[in-house]
């Protein structure tokens, strides 16, 4: 079994490599491949398909089998079930919006890096407890963003964070600043309207320019 230090270690090594990741709400399975070309165009190779959509296990299948050169996460994963689907599916790693005691033991179980969801420090230190030091911090802007991932790195140290809910092109720069923050994941690299129009070359640019604030 692998071990959450080395599951960390894969999270790290990861997000070493691109510090976005897109959230990907997938409406349609013929745009799955060319939106993902777009991105990956722009510079972006690590996606997280989420389950709010009903073709989001199928669509994590189709680009491990078509783009293996990409990292595919899952997202929006609520329950054991759901975990074993996308598993099944292919999924690299796995976000979830929330942690509950059976998503987490999920991740300490399963073969691949769970990213549990957390909003406060209570729910922080439930994972903390059993040796998770990486986590999704949602819904960021509206928790607090920016200042409440200062105060985090206070108490917890060796713990760092992909805030997601409210980043935008805008106040990018503020989040990937802080050393406690690993990555930053939202949607607005690939906006909804976009992907309903295929227009591929303005997410190609989205991608761009968000990859821009993320090396500088």
């Amino acid at each position: 079994m692998t071990s959450l230090t080395d599951k960390t270690r894969t999270l790290d090594a990861l997000f070493s490599r691109t510090r976005l990741l897109p959230l990907l709400n997938i409406e349609r399975l013929d745009d799955v491949l060319p939106l993902a070309d777009a991105l990956a165009e722009g510079g972006v190779n690590t996606l997280e398909i989420t389950l709010r959509t009903a073709l989001g296990i199928e669509a994590i299948a189709l680009l491990r089998a078509e783009r293996p050169a990409l990292t595919i996460g899952a997202g929006t994963v609520l329950g054991a079930e759901q975990y074993q689907a996308v598993l099944a599916a292919g999924a690299q790693f796995v976000v979830t919006p929330g942690c509950t005691d059976e998503l987490l033991q999920c991740g300490l179980d399963g073969p691949v890096p769970l990213l549990p969801g957390i909003a406060t420090a209570s729910e922080l230190m439930v994972g903390y407890r059993l040796g998770y030091r990486r986590f999704k911090l949602f819904p960021a802007h509206i928790i607090g963003g920016v200042g409440l991932l200062k105060a985090f790195s206070g108490p917890f140290k060796d713990a760092r964070f992909c805030p997601t809910g409210g980043v935008s092109q805008d106040n990018l720069a503020a989040y990937l600043a802080l050393s406690n923050v690993m990555a930053v994941g939202g949607s607005w690299i690939a906006p909804a309207e976009l992907i309903a129009q295929q227009h591929w070359g303005e997410i190609t640019a989205l991608a761009h320019a968000a990859g821009q604030v993320g090396s500088a």
